[in-house]
């Protein structure tokens, strides 16, 4: 493999972790904007940041699904990192508490969307 490809093997085994099925998902949505998209985009957030030692896969999971609750405005990413969550054993009792927790710092809005988003991720989960 060249080293080029590394980081995008990297970041996709970690995505497969995460959600399994979800490289090919999203490698199939991400080359129909860019043939580059993955690398660059995957690459640099899976293999270079998230895949780095010092903070476990669950937590930074947490911290993920807190920080997009948090935003509002990332549904679709929301949803997929409370499944991805609950796939490093975040239980559903622990998202309920941080999404209870954006509606203090974040608001209401914010929390609302996120109801919104870990009630569709919870329809779906495969845990």
């Amino acid at each position: 493999m060249s080293r080029e490809r590394e980081p995008l093997a990297s970041a996709m085994g970690l995505l497969e972790r995460l959600e399994p099925g979800a490289p090919n998902r999203v490698q199939a949505n991400l080359d129909a904007f860019s043939p580059e998209a993955a690398e660059l985009i995957l690459g640099y957030a899976f293999s270079d940041i998230v895949s780095r030692d010092g903070i476990d896969l669950r937590t930074r999971e947490m911290l993920t699904v807190a920080m997009l609750a948090a935003m509002g405005t990332a549904q679709g990413q929301l949803e997929f990192h409370i499944r991805a969550a609950m796939n490093t054993g975040v239980t559903r009792e622990e998202i309920v508490e941080i999404v209870l927790q954006v509606s203090v710092y974040a608001g209401v809005p914010a929390a609302m969307n996120a109801v919104t988003a870990a009630k569709a991720a919870f329809a779906n989960i495969s845990v």
